[in-house]
């Protein structure tokens, strides 16, 4: 297969820190404070001095995020208590912690044409791309970059940070979450606490830019991680909006979720329901189909099935499509990303399982009317584990949650072994010529 692998390559970097609050039961927290307000102003505003010499060139506005965490325990100070602003400050000091969002790994990318493509070359493209980013106890973020893709494919970066920022959560009205029809009145109210706090939105700071932008985990279904979001530009008439559905994990159960958004800043998150969101790995159509939204999935964790539906947060419906028959994908087969179109059909990438647990990515051509119907199959892997890429937190992987197609190049990014991130690229009209 004449694919090309570009020279671009991810890896994780420890550096990429957040400042999250540093949880204490009440005793201890109690405790915590009298030692800090009973210290010489002097030594309080000499620490002070200290931390901001070693933290604050590590974070954004590194004073207003430790002085949020001020805010989380100042209930907790002893009554009339008068403190001056250096004492507030090194208390939130104190009950911060940097988190390394990426110190494990930095895999599984999506990518799509970006909202906003200003300031570019005639016959480039620009482009936003995910990617899973796992740190210590192994708790995977959502990250983000941008980028620009050349005339001939070649992929690039623009507006790298040093930085990585958290939003601003605010819950998600009741009254929508009855109009999107998931909270029902014989909602039980185990359920109907787990269902509001899954669903939320957050929004980041107008200053921030998209590489400095970290969803992470917030509500309980997803405390160990939010998992390979599968990002789409999915196109509605004459409106369009980006989705993702990702895996929340909390530890000891799994399911799909919903990210929402038109700009990179502002997001929704929420749950999908019904009979079929019981596996990971689910990829939304751009586009409705003959006035239905349609979803690929792994159903029994081994075949491709492909699921319709009228209401795209409610999934009940879904048919067998593909089963592993190649040596190469016997172990199992899935999706990897949203399909594409194209003029002979969607072009659906896959990822494959063959011997010792070796990931290969390869394709199929679903009908354009009817993506139920296959209509061509690759007989070899489109992207294999070479000898640089083999080594990783999970060995002999590629993997990818959704490719991009611009001026007949389709790009695809990829994970390395859990671990990294590489590109590579191929002309779309070689590639078609290849189904059978």
């Amino acid at each position: 297969m004449s694919i090309q692998k570009i020279k671009l390559r991810l890896n994780a970097d420890p550096k990429k820190v957040i400042i999250q609050f540093l949880r204490m039961n009440e005793k201890r927290t109690k405790k915590i404070l009298k030692r800090i307000i009973s210290l010489p102003d002097e030594e309080i505003v000499n620490k002070l001095s200290e931390v901001y010499d070693q933290f604050s060139v590590r974070h954004k506005d590194f004073g207003a995020l430790v002085l949020e965490n001020y805010k989380l325990v100042e209930k907790y100070l002893p009554r009339k208590s008068k403190l001056n602003e250096e004492t507030k400050h090194l208390i939130g000091a104190y009950f911060s912690k940097e988190y390394s969002i990426e110190s494990a790994a930095l895999f599984n990318p999506s990518m799509v044409a970006h909202p906003d493509q200003n300031d570019i070359e005639s016959g480039e493209l620009k482009y936003v791309m995910s990617l899973r980013a796992t740190g210590e106890g192994h708790i995977s973020s959502v990250e983000f970059r941008e980028g620009i893709i050349s005339s001939n494919g070649d992929v690039r970066l623009i507006n790298d940070s040093p930085y990585r920022l958290l939003p601003k959560k605010t819950k998600y009205p009741y009254k929508e979450l009855k109009e999107k029809k998931i909270l029902k009145s014989n909602t039980d109210d185990y359920k109907k606490k787990d269902l509001i706090s899954s669903n939320y939105r957050c929004r980041f700071d107008d200053d921030s830019i998209i590489s400095e932008r970290v969803l992470s985990p917030v509500s309980r279904a997803e405390s160990k991680g939010l998992e390979d979001a599968r990002f789409v530009k999915f196109d509605d008439e004459n409106d369009s909006k980006y989705f993702a559905t990702y895996t929340a994990y909390n530890g000891k159960s799994l399911r799909t979720q919903i990210i929402e958004t038109t700009d990179f800043k502002n997001f929704e998150l929420g749950t999908l329901h019904g009979k079929m969101v019981n596996d990971k790995g689910m990829a939304l159509f751009p586009r409705k189909i003959n006035g239905k939204y349609f979803m690929t999935s792994r159903q029994d964790g081994e075949n491709l099935y492909m699921m319709e539906s009228d209401n795209i947060y409610k999934w009940n419906k879904s048919k067998l499509i593909l089963k592993p028959r190649r040596m190469w994908e016997l172990m199992q087969l899935g999706n990897c990303g949203s399909p594409i179109e194209t003029d002979e059909g969607w072009l659906l990438l896959t990822h494959a399982v063959g011997p010792v647990r070796k990931y290969v990515i390869s394709a199929i051509l679903l009908d354009i009317e009817n993506p139920y119907k296959v209509i061509g199959v690759l007989n070899e892997p489109l992207l294999e584990p070479d000898e640089t890429e083999r080594e990783g937190y999970v060995p002999h992987v590629v993997y990818s949650c959704g490719s991009i197609i611009h001026n007949n190049y389709l790009v695809i990014p990829y994970a390395m072994s859990d671990s990294a991130c590489g590109f590579a690229k191929i002309e779309l009209d070689k590639l078609l010529q290849k189904f059978s």
